[in-house]
């Protein structure tokens, strides 16, 4: 799976004209099932996330992470996120999974990041979405597992 994460002040997604999802401070994580992950992919990733260390401390340091903070994260779906741009001028999608498997890792991995203590909400899978953020720092990671 491969995920955009942004640490943010606040972030929300909408879609025909209704907000789907916010949350505070915390994460926004773009995420993309990718051909041949699995629930194993996903969980492994959302254990990362959780812990990844990229709050300041009192100190000023990037040294805490979303568990420490208790801040919450929006999980959107992203397949975009799976382009090949290698040739052309068009970017191919065909290493993204298939709709139906990308949906079930993307919920099992909201999951599994609900299960690690975080709180969060989540975008419409498939939808045609507006993103919303203010991002801190900025801090921007890409992660992939």
């Amino acid at each position: 799976m491969r995920a955009v994460i942004k640490r943010v002040s606040e972030t929300s997604v909408s879609g025909e004209g209704e907000i789907v999802g916010e949350s505070g401070r915390g994460l926004q994580i773009l995420v993309c099932a990718m051909r041949g992950d699995s629930e194993a992919n996903a969980e492994a990733l959302a254990a990362r996330i959780a812990r990844l260390r990229i709050f300041r401390d009192e100190e000023g340091k990037m040294n805490r992470s979303l568990l420490d903070t208790g801040g919450e994260a929006l999980v959107v779906s992203q397949f975009t996120l799976a382009a090949d741009t290698s040739r052309g001028n068009r970017p191919g999608f065909s290493a993204a999974a298939e709709p139906a498997e990308g949906e079930r890792l993307y919920l099992h991995f909201s999951r599994a990041l609900a299960e690690e203590g975080i709180a969060v909400r989540n975008g419409r899978f498939g939808a045609d979405m507006r993103v919303r953020l203010v991002n801190e720092g900025p801090v921007t990671i890409q992660m992939e597992r």
